[in-house]
């Protein structure tokens, strides 16, 4: 799978998302929660012989809400397990945006 593929599957769960992060100021504010923001962090790649023989990208997918939102948690991984990315899930709440944010680490292959 590659990132756009990844963008297109999360775009189809009808939320906003992009890239790293929403460009704000105050004529053009994020968009309400919920909505997901994606990026990659680091890869993993099988390397042999000094090739690398397989690329795997590790991506981290953020969901932000206002509320513990169970609905919008399952959408995310549903699609993740139709796609067979399988994750590791993480929460926290951000105190300075008044969010939730549950973070899923995958690797694209």
């Amino acid at each position: 799978m590659t990132q756009a593929e990844l963008y297109q599957a999360l775009k189809s769960l009808g939320m906003p998302v992009v890239y790293s992060h929403f460009d704000t100021d105050p004529d053009n504010p994020p968009p309400s929660p919920p909505y997901i923001a994606y990026l990659f962090i680091d890869n993993d790649d099988f390397i042999a012989d000094n090739v690398n023989y397989k690329s795997i990208d590790n991506y981290q997918i953020e969901l932000y809400t206002n509320k513990k939102d169970l609905a919008s948690e399952k959408l995310v991984e549903d699609k993740l397990k139709e796609l067979d990315l399988p994750y590791f899930k993480l929460e926290t709440w951000i105190e300075s945006e008044k969010l939730f944010q549950v973070v899923y680490q995958i690797q694209l292959i």
